[in-house]
């Protein structure tokens, strides 16, 4: 089984103190986003996890005592660092900040386990392809030697953009080609691994591998671990990666970025934040008596191995 800390919120960056004692308690209560009277629990423990994947924009909080996780698990780090500011990123660390705390991850971890999200490249009046050539270059030069890969992926103009994002102008099949040869050029310039994620578009002549973020191969070359041939599903259109169970809540990320999936509503993300209890087993609150709690069925993915949950 792969474990998606970050898939819904900044579990690292907001609820560090929560994911840690949910490691060391070695159970994580989860709500079923669609049922939310219908709870997960999965058990952490090594035996049953493949993986743990972290994806955040801010390791700063956690770095004095990842120990007590990369120590016993098999673990992969995403590290988002965009070329956006206050003003699309409202609560994310300065670029400066980001690049210092990843060389300090990198420095705890070995570079073979982390990604590098430049991620989603959207497109505005002040954001524009010569913005994203300029920081690119910017952020590459200093954290090629450090890092695994970078992923980037284009904006999903999904409808809630159109409220939140107005200055947001579509990226044209001509910009993807563009931005394409340009982020290829930069990356071959400090030999750096980088490929897209979720994109339909071949890129490849420019440089850029097609492939998921979570893939079989990436985890095996990183963590020298060997997976079964099983079929994943990916998680929309044109993903390639494993598949995951994610833990925590939509609606709980106070880092306010104006493009996020995992926010519909920015202020009941915020009312949301302030019902969480570093405690509890839930993310956001505690068990209610209407609450039916259901074991997580978690079966390994790795060769030669039988280890399964029911």
């Amino acid at each position: 089984m792969i474990l998606n800390t970050g898939g819904r919120t900044d579990t690292v960056q907001y609820y560090t103190e929560w994911l840690l004692n949910r490691f060391r308690e070695g159970y994580v209560l989860s709500r079923n986003p669609l049922f939310p009277n219908s709870v997960n629990r999965i058990e952490l423990s090594p035996d049953l996890i493949d993986v743990v994947v972290f994806c955040s924009k801010n390791y700063a909080p956690i770095l004095e005592r990842l120990h007590e996780i990369n120590d016993r698990f098999r673990c992969y780090y995403h590290y988002t660092i965009t070329a956006y500011g206050t003003d699309i990123e409202p609560n994310v660390p300065s670029i400066d900040d980001s690049l210092l705390t990843l060389k300090l991850l990198s420095a705890l971890v070995g570079k073979k386990k982390i990604a590098w999200r430049y991620d989603p490249v959207l497109l505005t009046p002040k954001y524009t392809i010569e913005t994203h050539f300029h920081t690119f270059e910017r952020i590459t030069s200093q954290i090629a030697p450090y890092i695994d890969r970078c992923i980037f992926s284009f904006v999903e103009m999904y409808k809630k953009l159109e409220t939140n994002m107005p200055e947001l102008r579509p990226v044209t099949e001509l910009d993807q080609i563009i931005l394409a040869q340009g982020l290829g050029n930069i990356a071959r310039k400090y030999n750096m691994t980088i490929q897209t994620c979720a994109e339909i578009s071949d890129l490849t002549q420019y440089g850029i591998q097609k492939s998921g973020c979570m893939t079989a191969e990436i985890f095996s070359n990183a963590l020298d671990i060997q997976f079964k041939k099983v079929p994943h599903k990916g998680n929309r259109k044109g993903c390639a990666c494993m598949d995951s169970r994610g833990l925590g809540d939509y609606n709980s990320c106070p880092n306010g970025c104006k493009y996020c999936y995992a926010n519909k509503d920015h202020d009941k993300a915020r009312q949301n934040y302030l019902t969480h209890d570093p405690n509890s087993p839930l993310l956001l609150g505690h068990l209610l008596p209407t609450d039916v709690v259901k074991p997580s069925r978690q079966i390994s993915m790795l060769k030669n191995s039988e280890r399964s949950l029911f």
